[in-house]
């Protein structure tokens, strides 16, 4: 038990589904984010494969302790050869983007399998304006904030690659169908 929270563990044997570990372990952490990125298209509907979870975390000191405590409760570690407790840290998350250029710090599972795990760290659409606008997603008792699809297609447009603009139509249909609550 890390500072007086249930610890969570990750299973090699995929007796538990990742996802919902982490949207769990997440919740019970009290961890602010929000779902962007292919899992929040699959989300709110659309097919789209993905090999990762991308978040948005909230990036005050509390927020971040909880979030790094949740993803080591998990096994996770980084993909980058960094300690995992510096992104506890604010100032040296925004200290790595400007000086390795690091878009996202990306974690993994030590053991097991399960997808990388890459926070976001000076997305083009902040936390603040990403949590205003949540769309809640319920899989079971797990809820799970998700990018609206107006922020999404924000954060697609400032991707610019094939596969964005490819998922900016894809939501650009969710809008047109009226399913973009």
């Amino acid at each position: 038990m890390l500072a007086g929270r249930p610890e969570i563990r990750a299973t090699g044997d995929n007796a538990r589904m990742f996802y919902l570990d982490l949207f769990d372990a997440l919740a019970r952490y009290d961890v602010r984010y929000v779902v962007v990125g292919g899992l929040a298209l699959n989300l709110h509907g659309v097919e789209r494969a993905t090999m990762d979870v991308d978040l948005v975390v909230a990036l005050d000191a509390p927020n971040l302790e909880a979030a790094i405590d949740a993803f080591e409760s998990l096994g996770l570690s980084p993909v980058a050869p960094v300690n995992i407790g510096e992104a506890r840290d604010p100032e040296t998350l925004r200290r790595w983007r400007r000086e390795r250029n690091m878009i996202a710090f990306g974690l993994r599972p030590t053991r097991g399998v399960g997808p990388t795990v890459d926070c976001l760290i000076d997305p083009p659409v902040s936390f603040a304006s990403l949590a205003q606008n949540t769309v809640t997603k319920s899989i079971g008792n797990v809820r799970i904030p998700v990018a609206s699809i107006d922020d999404l297609i924000a954060l697609k447009r400032a991707a610019g690659r094939a596969i964005d603009l490819a998922d900016i139509e894809a939501l650009g249909r969710l809008k047109q169908l009226g399913l973009d609550r």
